[in-house]
């Protein structure tokens, strides 16, 4: 008699060698793939790339597949079936599996169980991406079939460990914050169902270190131009009416909400609140519940300077000196923030408190004269803003906007000054492998230790860089090479994406154990889109400082990745607009985020340099995005979707907008995937400043031209 281990191990073997296979059909249990599945002849020019497809054939029907050439390097497979009554099967996959073992994966999710799928909500620019050291594979849905068939829901999955990447059809569900699993049932309706991918092949040197430029430009040739061009139909050319929602919003209808001004060392200052709920509308007719502490904010994320700045490009432009005063009153509120050699906080806040009113409990502000300093909440070592450390990427996005300020608006010596100073503690702070610390200590400023090795620090290049170029200081530009150097090594083959939102924002999934670490069965980092455009717009500063065409090049290789997180088509089970909008990070599910206004005139400035005409439209089409979730008369599928969910909405809500759709992992038709809130310097008062921004920078020709 066979002993246990023999026969579990015997188990495994076969597992391994793809002979043993849980079925996705029916009850648990063992299945021989002999018995089961079909595997497909492979073209000759794709065997050095392939070893095998696969997949099951269930009973009562038998897919038909099929391979065909497009051109150099493409291939189509493609799967139909007619389906004579309906089917219910917990999944069905199509297997493929490389020839080589590949040393670099990439996928839009992750999945890290096999249990874990990659659904179709997350297929942006959806594509599973495998090189080797002279081999590139990537596999890519097609996006037209699906366009086309609202029928059994479409996922992918990459499993680098059994070096296996699937794509088929399964119903999933929603765990953590935002990770999908296999429901264990999924309907195939009767009559005719289609499943189809591209398949990318090449052996190009060109083509194994950038792995992303080849798909971007396939998916923007063969969808996103096109889509691109139906989106802009559906939007309204003229962005400067989104612009005047926002401010008449943010400065009239909703002013006493949204506007904070008050007394501060002397001077009068203000700016917008960092965020307001629907309960605060002047059409909501029950009581205020402030959604979070009243504060703001100058961060990375939300950054009332930032704002400002457009805001202050608008009135200069249109001689508003009402809007002029607000953002001025919002430079003075920067200014004020004390420095300590230096270092500043991110925000400044009220003290909060509850209220009963009809015995509920809401939540409410005590007024700017309790008021405090602090630094954001989304720090790893769970510390309220009252508490938190310094974030170096805080201050270095801020000292940053003061230098843009300065250069291109007003030449405020206090805003160089102020600038300056810190530019002087942050070289003091840099360790000596060339990064800067992530989070400092207030009082010793002492690095604390955790992601102080990461592409924040790309930030802090770019400062510098800048800081270098005004004041004509050799340090600043020393100091700043030897961190992007760091920040290249790290990331640039490895994509070690991590920086506080990977893991600090509401997708916390692998915040206890995954930091530095890769997704073993992914083999790839929890990743963020804001730390490549950290390293992006680094890498573009260096070149246009220096004129190296080297940064341009590494600047292209992350731009290419990033674009990857960019919305190429306009899926049936997205009810806004959703071409030119980004996503955040591969745990998470969001479309149309904000952060595609912070990205959009980067995306112009590689175009251009590149002479990219693809570059240029995604670059606009992020720009457009970026207001599609205004609420306002001229997005017509957007307030069909805000009036579903919140009904009392009407004209003086013009202007309203959340940061972002589909949030919490779906949609539908019938308002889920609308939000509650609107951040102003995350959200609409952001995307009208890089309206501003580019519009001063490029001409309004830009906006018709691409």
């Amino acid at each position: 008699m066979r002993s246990p281990v023999y026969l579990l191990t015997s188990i495994w073997m076969f597992m391994l060698l793809g002979i043993v296979q849980a079925s996705p059909y029916g009850e648990k249990g063992f299945h021989f793939v002999a018995e089961d599945s079909i595997s497909m002849d492979i073209p000759n020019d794709l065997r050095p790339y392939i070893q095998s497809i696969s997949y099951f054939a269930p009973q009562g029907f038998k897919p038909e597949g099929e391979i065909r050439k497009m051109g150099k390097g493409v291939y189509y497979i493609a799967f139909e079936w007619d389906c004579a009554n309906d089917l219910s099967l917990a999944f069905w996959e199509v297997q493929i599996r490389p020839m080589f073992m590949p040393l670099f994966h990439w996928a839009p999710h992750l999945t890290p169980t096999d249990n874990h799928i990659m659904p179709q909500h997350v297929f942006r620019s959806p594509a599973m991406i495998n090189t080797s050291e002279d081999r590139f594979l990537a596999i890519v849905p097609d996006l037209d079939l699906l366009q086309h068939q609202d029928k059994a829901p479409w996922f992918m999955d990459m499993d680098a460990m059994k070096n296996l990447l699937s794509l088929g059809f399964s119903a999933s569900k929603i765990t953590d914050h935002v990770l999908y699993e296999k429901l264990g049932k999924t309907n195939i309706p009767k009559g005719k169902n289609q499943l189809a991918a591209y398949i990318l092949i090449s052996e190009e040197q060109e083509d194994i270190r950038n792995p992303f430029a080849k798909v971007n430009q396939f998916l923007w040739q063969k969808w996103g131009e096109k889509a691109n061009e139906k989106n802009k139909a559906l939007l309204k050319s003229d962005l400067d009416t989104y612009v005047q929602h926002t401010y008449n919003w943010a400065f009239k209808n909703w002013k006493d909400a949204v506007w904070q001004e008050f007394d501060l060392h002397g001077k009068r200052v203000g700016a917008p609140t960092f965020i307001v709920n629907v309960t605060q509308s002047p059409n909501y007719k029950g009581e205020i519940n402030e959604r979070e502490f009243r504060s703001i904010w100058n961060q990375a994320w939300f950054n009332s300077f930032r704002s400002a700045s457009g805001l202050m490009r608008y009135a200069l432009r249109t001689h508003n000196d009402s809007l002029k005063g607000y953002a001025l009153k919002t430079k003075e509120l920067a200014l004020a923030f004390p420095q300590q050699e230096g270092f500043f906080p991110g925000l400044i806040a009220t003290e909060m408190e509850p209220r009963e009113i009809a015995g509920k409990s809401y939540w409410r502000s005590k007024g700017w004269q309790h008021y405090y300093y602090g630094n954001s909440d989304r720090n790893p070592f769970g510390k309220a803003a009252k508490e938190a450390p310094f974030h170096v990427l805080d201050m270095s996005f801020t000292a940053f906007l003061m230098l843009e300020w300065y250069q291109d608006l007003e030449k405020d010596e206090t805003l160089l000054d102020f600038a300056r100073n810190y530019g002087e503690g942050l070289l003091k702070i840099q360790r000596d492998d060339g990064f800067f610390p992530a989070w400092i200590d207030v009082q010793t400023h002492k690095d604390l230790q955790i992601l102080s090795k990461s592409p924040e620090s790309a930030m802090s290049v770019t400062f510098l860089l800048k800081l270098s170029e005004i004041t004509k200081e050799e340090k600043f530009k020393n100091a700043a090479w030897r961190a992007l150097k760091a920040v290249d090594q790290l990331c640039l083959e490895h994509g070690q994406w991590e920086d506080f939102e990977t893991y600090l924002s509401c997708s916390r999934y692998g915040s206890v154990d995954l930091v530095g670490r890769k997704v073993v069965r992914n083999n790839m980092y929890k990743q963020n889109t804001l730390s490549m455009y950290y390293l992006a717009q680094a890498h573009f500063q260096a070149y246009r400082i220096s004129r190296d065409v080297t940064h341009l090049r590494l600047g292209e290789r992350v731009m290419d990745e990033l674009l990857m997180w960019q919305a190429v088509w306009q899926p049936g089970f997205i009810h806004i607009p959703a071409v030119g909008g980004f996503g955040v990070m591969n745990a998470d599910a969001e479309w149309n985020d904000s952060r595609q206004s912070l990205f959009a005139e980067l995306i112009l400035q590689y175009g251009k340099a590149l002479k990219r005409k693809d570059y240029m439209q995604r670059g606009i089409a992020a720009l457009r995005a970026s207001f599609v979730l205004m609420y306002c008369p001229e997005n017509a599928l957007s307030k069909v979707q805000w009036e579903k969910r919140w009904p009392f909405m009407n004209e003086r809500d013009y202007g309203f907008m959340m940061e972002n759709y589909g949030h919490d992992g779906h949609t539908s038709a019938e308002g889920i995937g609308i939000g509650e809130f609107t951040i102003y310097d995350w959200g609409n008062g952001a995307a009208s400043e890089a309206y501003n921004r580019i519009l001063d920078n490029w001409g309004d020709q830009i906006f018709w031209k691409y």
